[in-house]
């Protein structure tokens, strides 16, 4: 009957004043306290299994520190002084690694390797390839073992596949390819965690913008300080440039390999340079996000939700629609400038790094307006989209190569739309294994949009690939609308909840350290969206 199942509820919901304490920590079998969630109508039981940060809160409860404004701006400008750059760095390099095939295309690759017809587009979709089958196992070996530590070994050993793409010949390329994505699809998860443990919500998207939008100054190194001083000088060398391209890149991912394991910490709690209270602050600052540092077990019910839950497949198709171009233009952006728009190879290098100053600094600036200005970040994610839409439209159906050019150089401000998402969960996807779950499936659907990129662009169509560029502009405006469409979805959820009025959420907040309880967004009462 109804009245029974109301007073059920509310008789589950009284014993929520209980708490966590240091002897329930990592038993699962030990029952907290269970609630039911008005947004499922589930039982929720909270264990012992929680989250790892709620261990750092339990073993100095007895500390009393206090977040004065003060504090937490220089507490957030000391965070962003350690970890920013060498994320920032990271994500420079690792792009510069992607785009070395496209450098190397135009300074002999293709010739020496004796590529034909869609051979060479296969070099691009075999790094996809190795990156889709490998990124639910890279996913979970992030969440078993300490994070920072686990993706600089990731580092090390693609600088130095890299490296290796200097030796073979067609079928050991396509081998190396496929390898080296296979240990780069540890990289944009590991980033996303790391984030999320150190930053408030509000907080992620600017700092994802800022690390993930470094590819931006990749291309510009890439394509100018090393790309061009190789066409410049290839008479000086005794090895072909393309070669040189892979091993010079290889080799300086293999140092922020070694950078990276010893400075960036794994969470909060053992960041070196943080001492004991300011770690206590971090532990409080990050309370808001109804999130923590994270949990290393593998949980059935947070893989079924996220499997479940319509907002994780409408953000994969965002993924792959918004990579279709993507995946075309990284790979054979050197050839459409050379090859379409006539330029000559060291003056197509040099066009590339405007290109990469408007991805660092159009995406940043509009992070920025999410910040600081006009707070919705799905906002300003479709307003860079709708600007990268009309460079990708001048492109694809202009005839006047300088239209053409700038549609090229537009096109760059288009990753800040997949910015937004992977900042959306990590704000908005809450339960560890969840989130692990839901940007597995992302990024998944980001290498299959990527595989499918080089497949658009045609030998037959060469040098101007029609359908390819078609495909470009299509698929930019499909975007657009599912933008809309996650934006509408999370409005109204968050409207549903705060309609709702239940016992679970008055009670759940009575819990002590109830943030760290490692729960998801649909069993955490009090959980809203980031819009």
């Amino acid at each position: 009957m109804p009245g029974d199942k109301e007073k059920n509820v509310h008789e589950t919901n009284i014993t929520a004043v209980a708490s966590f304490t240091r002897q329930d920590i990592g038993k699962n079998e030990n029952v907290i306290t269970t609630i039911i969630s008005p947004f499922t109508s589930h039982e929720v039981k909270l264990t012992g299994d929680v989250d790892e940060a709620l261990k750092f809160a339990l073993d100095h409860s007895d500390a009393q520190v206090v977040l004065t404004p003060e504090r937490d701006r220089k507490l957030l400008w000391k965070i962003d002084l350690h970890l920013m750059p060498i994320l920032c760095l990271l994500y420079c390099f690792q792009f510069m690694d992607k785009l070395s095939n496209s450098y190397a295309s135009v300074l002999g690759l293709r010739t020496d390797l004796s590529m034909q017809g869609d051979m060479y587009s296969w070099t691009g979709s075999a790094f996809y390839i190795g990156y889709l089958v490998f990124e639910f196992p890279a996913s979970r070996l992030l969440q078993k073992f300490p994070v920072a530590k686990t993706l600089s070994i990731f580092i090390i050993l693609w600088g130095i596949i890299l490296m290796l793409h200097a030796t073979p010949q067609y079928p050991g390329f396509i081998a190396l390819r496929t390898i080296l994505g296979m240990l780069e699809s540890s990289v944009t998860p590991a980033n996303l965690l790391i984030t999320g443990s150190f930053y408030r919500k509000e907080e992620v998207f600017l700092r994802v913008a800022l690390w993930f939008s470094s590819n931006g100054i990749g291309t510009m190194l890439g394509s100018g300080a090393i790309a061009h001083s190789l066409v410049q000088y290839e008479d000086s060398y005794s090895i072909a440039p393309w070669k040189l391209t892979f091993i010079i890149t290889g080799a300086l991912t293999v140092v922020i390999g070694f950078i990276f394991m010893f400075h960036v910490p794994d969470t909060p709690a053992n960041a070196w340079f943080l001492n004991e209270e300011e770690k206590m602050l971090v532990v409080e600052r990050i309370r808001a996000n109804q999130q923590g540092f994270g949990n290393k077990h593998f949980k059935m019910h947070q893989f079924k939700e996220a499997m479940f839950d319509i907002k994780t497949w409408l953000i994969a198709l965002f993924a792959f629609a918004s990579n279709i171009p993507n995946g075309g233009i990284t790979n054979f952006g050197s050839i459409l400038l050379t090859e379409d728009l006539g330029y000559s190879v060291p003056e197509g290098l040099l066009m590339q790094i405007p290109a990469g100053a408007v991805e660092f600094v159009g995406c940043s600036l509009l992070a920025f307006a999410a910040s600081y200005v006009a707070k919705k970040r799905l906002f300003w994610a479709m307003v860079g989209t709708v600007i990268a839409v009309v460079g990708e439209c001048f492109l694809a159906f202009s005839n006047n190569h300088k239209l053409q050019l700038a549609g090229y150089i537009l096109y760059s401000i288009a990753p800040v739309g997949f910015i937004c998402l992977l900042s959306i969960i990590s704000s908005n996807v809450a339960g560890h294994t969840k989130k692990v779950t839901t940007n597995a499936i992302y990024l998944v659907s980001y290498c299959v949009g990527n595989l499918i990129g080089p497949q658009t662009f045609l030998e037959r169509e060469a040098p101007n690939y029609k359908t390819a560029k078609i495909c470009i502009a299509a698929f930019g405006v499909f975007s657009i609308a599912i933008l809309g469409a996650i934006w509408f979805v999370y409005w109204f959820d968050n409207r549903s909840r705060d309609r709702m009025s239940s016992d679970a959420a008055e009670d759940f907040a009575l819990i002590d350290n109830h943030e760290f309880a490692d729960l998801t967004d649909k069993e955490n009462p009090l959980f809203r969206y980031e819009l």
